[in-house]
């Protein structure tokens, strides 16, 4: 918005002096102005975003919505926005400004501005955003040429002293009717004749020349956005206008200001002015001198506006946490997802030192909804290596994992909807007594109402058998499925592989199980984090030492294990076959586009160790003798529900016997190599036996 400064010339007095114009002073609103209409306070000049251009031809929908408003006369101009504050402060603005200027010069000898007087009032604005700290760096300019001699002062008065008894009526009714048509609300030059019976008549400037009579006043007016004793700004583009084009000497304006939507004859002024035409003013080639970069505090700098306190703190963190995504996608990563990322749910459960690294990993890639799940208490070894607790949430016993993690959570970035589930996963090998039976119970349905409701479920447990209830409910429900697991020095990140009733085998018979392992590819679907076991998961924790119950690991391992298992989750949601992609290996792709994906290749397991500072991707394909995803046990679960669980917590060679284990392990076990003792002769190769 800009308002006007005072001036300090001498108005009203009737000796001839220089006319003194009062500049415009911005501040960044919103590009139009309307008469001044308060007569303390003067019109703003204002910049709004709907201003701005709306399509690559740079068309603004200003017009379409300012015409024929009486509040908003349009004005042209440009901006120039920087990326950086170097380049900002290293603009030419001398260049910029004459730039400005000769377009003004260009439209009166072209005759524009006499068929949009609206051209007269140009701005310019430069300006730099600095969207981190949330200051904005701009500085205007209203472009204004300079008459050479300027222009002399003969005379000024109030309007309802310089006209009339009679003219001040027909003055004010020809102006109203002007102000309240929708075809001249917003044309801010016109000029006023009227006739000897005191007749007023407004006309559009391109009328001038068929409207000269000896008998006429004539006077030229224009939209004062002023509340001063002197006229606003646009009057001196205006008196270019005149001295070019009509090569008149002697001049009188209107300068029309109103109170309460009418004309204000008390506010508004009539002034003569003297025009010498400066040498040169008819030659195209020649422009004029231009002024009009504005003051801050009396010097001529830019102005700074810090917006940082006044934004809300949410949205303030909602804006930064965007921006940066929203820089990789422009710079790196056109395809980035971020609507599929905000709305993607994921469910983690495990809330130690994995589940806290993998909720931050999830914040930074746009992760808006988390909900973790834990039935532990945080101790006092945990803040240390689990990121999301402090000190505070030891005492007392501790407080739940799960809802400390997720009031973390909001604490670092309010916007995310976080939530903690305190409850513990059944688990194979871990019988249950007839009175836990219904807690169980209870436990088993809120996990599949857990993994249904939700996108993506991460396993970040640290035991074996908590895995397999997750595992189970995943292949049936075919959900993303990631897992992170810690030794002391070595990790495992793993992608399991989509469940075997995917939706195109959801009504393939019983008879087709062999194929209910591929993918709707063809290919051999993936493994999960059980498929390359031969026993059934059984209670690890029995019969441990402290130090074994304790997870002893390298403080550096959780870090970056937890970085790789949300990295592969964002590769599959941004691979063109998500969670049915190949498995992939160093320096392989394997989109079934053909093109490769857009996060480079998308592994189904990684294996890293920091004794060797080294990692490697394998590919794993599923198991039809898996115990937690091959179609018979995922079959048993569907067709017997909660009765197969219990059957697999509370009886240790169940899932062996359902699966096959147990006679493959008979049949190995019954296995004999024979030897032939009597030869020692080992050098021939026919007799060697590779295995």
């Amino acid at each position: 918005m800009a308002q006007e400064e005072k001036s300090r010339s001498g108005c009203g007095s009737s000796s001839s002096t220089i006319l003194q114009f009062v500049p415009f002073n911005s501040l960044a609103d919103e590009g139009f102005y309307a008469p001044c209409s308060h007569s303390q306070v003067s019109n703003h000049l204002r910049l709004l975003a709907e201003s701005l251009p709306t399509d690559e031809n740079g068309q603004s929908s200003m017009p379409a919505i300012s015409r024929g408003n009486r509040n908003r006369c349009p004005v042209p101009g440009t901006l120039y926005n920087t990326n950086t504050l170097e380049a900002f402060h290293a603009l030419d603005k001398k260049s910029l400004l004459k730039e400005e200027a000769n377009k003004i010069w260009e439209d009166i000898h072209t005759g524009r501005a006499v068929e949009d007087s609206a051209v007269l009032s140009r701005f310019l604005l430069i300006s730099f955003a600095d969207l981190k700290k949330w200051s904005f760096h701009y500085w205007f300019a209203f472009p204004a040429l300079v008459l050479d001699p300027p222009a002399t002062l003969v005379e000024s008065k109030r309007a309802s002293e310089w006209f009339t008894s009679e003219e001040v009526k027909s003055v004010s009714m020809a102006c109203n009717d002007w102000r309240n048509s929708s075809l001249t609300a917003d044309v801010p030059f016109f000029f006023i004749s009227i006739a000897s019976n005191s007749h007023a008549t407004i006309r559009h400037l391109k009328d001038w020349e068929a409207c000269q009579a000896d008998n006429q006043k004539v006077l030229f007016g224009f939209y004062d956005p002023c509340h001063e004793k002197d006229p606003g700004w646009p009057l001196r583009n205006f008196l270019a206008l005149i001295s070019s084009r009509w090569n008149l000497k002697s001049v009188h304006f209107l300068c029309y200001r109103e109170s309460r939507g009418f004309m204000d004859m008390e506010s508004s002024l009539v002034i003569e002015a003297l025009i010498t035409a400066p040498q040169g003013l008819n030659d195209h080639q020649l422009v004029p001198n231009a002024v009009g970069w504005e003051k801050n505090k009396n010097k001529y700098v830019s102005r700074c506006i810090n917006l940082a306190k006044s934004m809300d703190p949410t949205r303030l963190a909602v804006s930064a946490a965007d921006l940066n995504l929203k820089l990789m996608r422009w710079r790196a990563l056109p395809s980035l997802n971020l609507d599929e990322l905000s709305s993607v749910k994921c469910l983690l459960i495990g809330a130690g030192t994995l589940g806290c690294q993998v909720a931050r990993m999830l914040m930074a890639w746009g992760v808006r909804k988390i909900t973790l799940v834990d039935n532990g208490r945080v101790a006092m070894s945990n803040p240390l290596r689990q990121s999301l607790y402090t000190l505070d949430d030891c005492l007392d016993g501790g407080d739940f994992k799960a809802l400390a993690a997720a009031k973390s959570l909001k604490r670092i970035f309010p916007a995310v909807e976080a939530k903690g589930e305190v409850m513990a996963i059944p688990m194979p090998g871990h019988p249950v007594t007839n009175q836990e039976e219904k807690s169980v119970v209870d436990d088993c349905s809120r996990l599949y109402d857990l993994v249904d409701s939700h996108d993506a479920v991460f396993l970040l447990t640290d035991t074996r058998e908590s895995r397999w209830l997750p595992t189970l409910l995943c292949a049936s429900a075919n959900k993303i499925t990631i897992t992170a697991a810690l030794g002391f020095d070595s990790f495992l990140v793993m992608r399991h592989g989509p469940g075997p009733f995917s939706s195109a085998h959801a009504n393939t018979s019983s008879i087709d199980m062999e194929n209910l392992a591929r993918t709707d590819k063809g290919g051999k679907r993936l493994g999960c984090y059980f498929c390359n076991d031969v026993v059934a998961p059984t209670d690890s924790t029995a019969n441990r030492t402290l130090d074994q119950q304790c997870t002893v690991t390298r403080p550096g391992l959780a870090p970056i294990a937890s970085s790789l298992a949300v990295e592969l989750f964002v590769s599959i949601l941004h691979h063109p076959d998500g969670m049915f992609a190949e498995g992939d290996i160093t320096n392989s792709t394997s989109s079934s586009s053909g093109s490769e994906p857009p996060l480079g290749i998308m592994p189904h397991q990684i294996r890293g160790s920091l004794f060797h500072f080294s990692q490697m991707t394998l590919v794993g394909h599923s198991s039809n003798s898996c115990t937690a995803c091959c179609s018979t046990v995922v079959s048993e679960y569907r067709k017997k529900g909660i009765e197969f669980l219990l059957q697999a917590i509370n009886h240790p060679t169940y899932l062996e016997d359902l699966t096959g284990l147990t006679e493959l392990k008979e049949s190995a076990n019954s296995f004999k190599l024979d030897w032939d003792d009597e030869r020692d002769d080992f050098d021939d190769d026919d007799d060697c036996v590779e295995i």
